[in-house]
C-alpha cells in the first residue's frame, strides 16, 4: 500500500496482485492436475456470479471486520469505532505521518454506493472552505473504500450544546447566520448535504460553527433528494428552531430532543417556549413552513440556503449578553489586625535640646553686608518701576501691528473612525482567479469580532508560491483623509496597507495600481500611514498567511480606516 498525500484527495486502485493470477502461479508447482483442479473451481464461482446478477440476488454487505490498531496504508492507526451501520463503519482514526487525529469511514469496494461515496469526498474535498470539517483524502485498495476527514477535538457538537439547555439568541443568531452562509456557498458550487442534523454541526472553542458530512454523509446512507436546496432550508430551520425551544419541529423525538406534541402541528417556537427571540422564530418559521408564509408577518417562506442568508443578514443583529458585574467581597480586618501584637507601645516625649539662634551681626564685616543687601534691593525696585513706566507709557499697536500670543502646546486630535460604503474581494492576475469568497467580506467591517471574511486554503505561507498576495478593497464612499487602518486578524499575518489616487473614480484593477503606504507583520495592527492620504479606496493586502488547523489561510475579522 502507498502512502497518499493529505493534502489533496487521492482516489486510487491499487487492489494487489489479482487472485487468479497466483492460483495459477500456484498450480504450476504443484503438477498439471492441481492447475485443472484450479481451473474448474475458477469457472464454478465465475458461473455462480452470473446467476446471481441474472436472478437480482446480491450477496448481503457487511462492515469491514477491523479491529482497533489496523493501519491503513501504512498510516492511519484506527483507534475507535464510532459508527458502525449499513455496510460501512466510521472511526477516529490517528495519522501517525502529520501526528493528528483523523476521521475514518470505511465500507467494502463491492458495497453498492461505495463509488457514490469516493465522488462525494472528491467534490467535497475540492470545496476547500473552512466553514466545512475538510476531507483529507479518499482511497480504494485492498478490497476497501475509506474517506479520511479532519477531527476537531477542541470542537463540540451541537447535539451536546443543546442537551445543556436552548442557546442564548446570539448563539443561535450566529448558528442560523454561520451555517446559511456555508451551505449557500456549497450549493453555488453544486453540493449539497441532505443529512443536516445536531450532531454534523460543530462549535469550536472561538465560537465559530463548522459542517462535518458534506455530500459524504448522505451518499454513505443513499440518501437523494428532488429539490435538495430545499431539504438543506428545512434542516437548518429545524436546527434553529431546536436551538432556541430545546423542542425538535416535528411530532416524534429525534437526536435526544423530545419531538412537539402530537395533532397540534407546526407551532411557533415562542409558543413553545417563553421568551424566544422573535426575529428568530420568524426566521425559523420561514425555513419550515415553506408552503406558506408565516402567521404573524406575512413574509414569503426561505426555499434556498442563500434566500435565508440573506434573510437572516437583513434582520437587526442579535447582540452579545453584557457581562455581569460582581462586586468584589467586603474587607474583613482579621483577628491579628485588631490585636496590638507587634504595634509599638506609647513611650514617654523625650525633650528635646533647644538650639540657641547665633547672635546678630554686629562686627564691622556684618554691617557691611546690610549695607550691601540694602543696596541690591533699592537698584532692583529702581529697574522694576522704570520698566513699569516704560510699557505704560509706550503707544498702543494700531490694526497694522500683529499682537504676538504666547505659544501653547496644542496636542494633535485623535483620530476618528470613517465609515466604509462597501468593500469587495481582491483576488486579481497574476495567480489570482478574481475571486476569494465575496460572500464574507461584509463580515470584515461588520463591528462583530467573531465573524470574519477568510482567503482560501494554500500549502505555503506565501499562498502557495502562486500569487503575491490577496485582500479586500474598502470602498469610503467618497475621497477622504486616511491616517491609519486598525486590523484584527486570527493569527501572525502579514499585511501591506495601499491606496488608490486621490482622483480615483474606480478602483485599480491591478495591485501595481494602488500605492503602498504602510505594512507590519501580527494579529492586531494599527497601521500608522507616513503621512495622511486623501484617497477613496483603501486595500489591505494579506502577502502572508499563518497556519490554521493544517492549511495556510488569512482570516481578517475586523478593519477600521481612520482619518
Amino acid at each position: 500500500m502507498a502512502e497518499r498525500s493529505t493534502a489533496a484527495v487521492d482516489v486510487a486502485d491499487n487492489s494487489g496482485d489479482d487472485p487468479l493470477t497466483a492460483k495459477a502461479d500456484t498450480a504450476a508447482t504443484d503438477g498439471v492436475a492441481e492447475e485443472q483442479k484450479t481451473a474448474e473451481k475458477t469457472a464454478e464461482a465465475t458461473e455462480s456470479k452470473a446467476v446471481e446478477r441474472q436472478s437480482g440476488e446480491q450477496p448481503p454487505i457487511t462492515a469491514p471486520e477491523l479491529h482497533s490498531g489496523h493501519k491503513l496504508a501504512r498510516r492511519y492507526r484506527l483507534e475507535e469505532c464510532v459508527t458502525r451501520l449499513d455496510g460501512f463503519s466510521s472511526w477516529r482514526a490517528v495519522d501517525e505521518k502529520l501526528r493528528r487525529a483523523v476521521g475514518v469511514h470505511l465500507l467494502p469496494a463491492d458495497h453498492p454506493r461505495a463509488r457514490s461515496v469516493l465522488a462525494a469526498a472528491r467534490s467535497s474535498a475540492l470545496l476547500g472552505d473552512p466553514r466545512f470539517v475538510q476531507v483529507l483524502d479518499a482511497v480504494e485498495e485492498n478490497d476497501l473504500v475509506y474517506v479520511v476527514h479532519e477531527w476537531l477535538p477542541d470542537s463540540t457538537e451541537l447535539t451536546a450544546l443543546l442537551a445543556a439547555g436552548p442557546l442564548e439568541p446570539h448563539d443561535a443568531y450566529q448558528l442560523v447566520s454561520q451555517v446559511s452562509q456555508a451551505m449557500a456557498a456549497a450549493h453555488r458550487e453544486g453540493l449539497a448535504h441532505l443529512r443536516l442534523t445536531p450532531s454534523a454541526v460543530l462549535r469550536s472553542s472561538t465560537g465559530q460553527y463548522r459542517i462535518r458530512g458534506l455530500a459524504v454523509n448522505a451518499a454513505l446512507r443513499g440518501i437523494t433528494a428532488e429539490r435538495p436546496q430545499r431539504s438543506d432550508t428545512e434542516a437548518i430551520g429545524a436546527l434553529l428552531y431546536a436551538a432556541l425551544t430545546q423542542r425538535w419541529p416535528y411530532e416524534n423525538d429525534a437526536h435526544g430532543l423530545s419531538g412537539l406534541p402530537k395533532g397540534v402541528g407546526l407551532l411557533p417556537p415562542d409558543q413553545v417556549r417563553a421568551g424566544v427571540h422573535r426575529g428568530l422564530a420568524e426566521i425559523a418559521m420561514r425555513a419550515l413552513a415553506n408552503d406558506g408564509a408565516t402567521a404573524s408577518r406575512q413574509e414569503p417562506p426561505c426555499t434556498t440556503p442563500d434566500e435565508l442568508a440573506k434573510a437572516v443578514a437583513a434582520m437587526p443583529r442579535v447582540k452579545p449578553p453584557e457581562p455581569e458585574f460582581t462586586a468584589p467581597p467586603e474587607y474583613q480586618h482579621t483577628t491579628y489586625q485588631q490585636g496590638t501584637y507587634g504595634r509599638p507601645q506609647p513611650r514617654p516625649p523625650v525633650t528635646q535640646p533647644v538650639i540657641v539662634p547665633p547672635p546678630p551681626l554686629q562686627s564691622r564685616t556684618g554691617k557691611a553686608m546690610k549695607w550691601a543687601v540694602s543696596a541690591l534691593l533699592i537698584a532692583a525696585l529702581g529697574l522694576g518701576s522704570w520698566q513699569i513706566a516704560d510699557r505704560l507709557l509706550a503707544p498702543e499697536p494700531t490694526d497694522e501691528t500683529p499682537i504676538v500670543q504666547p505659544s501653547v502646546d496644542e496636542k494633535p486630535a485623535p483620530p476618528k473612525p470613517i465609515a466604509i460604503s462597501s468593500a469587495e474581494d481582491f483576488d486579481p492576475p497574476p495567480g489570482g482567479n478574481g475571486e476569494e469568497y465575496p460572500e464574507a467580506v461584509a463580515n470584515a467591517f461588520d463591528g462583530d469580532p467573531s465573524t470574519f471574511w477568510h482567503t482560501k486554503n494554500y500549502a505555503s505561507a506565501d499562498l502557495g508560491n502562486q500569487k503575491p498576495g490577496v485582500g479586500i478593497v474598502l470602498d469610503l464612499g467618497s475621497s477622504q483623509k486616511v491616517s491609519e487602518v486598525d486590523l484584527s486578524l486570527v493569527g501572525r499575518t502579514s499585511v501591506e496597507i495601499r491606496t488608490a489616487a486621490a482622483g480615483a473614480s474606480s478602483a485599480p484593477s491591478t495591485a501595481d495600481g494602488f500605492t503602498t503606504q504602510a505594512s507590519d507583520t501580527g494579529s492586531d495592527l494599527k497601521l500608522k500611514l507616513t503621512k495622511p492620504v486623501t484617497t477613496r479606496y483603501v486595500l489591505v493586502w494579506l502577502t502572508e498567511l499563518p497556519l490554521t488547523d493544517g492549511e495556510y489561510r488569512g482570516q481578517l475579522a475586523e478593519v477600521k480606516v481612520m482619518g
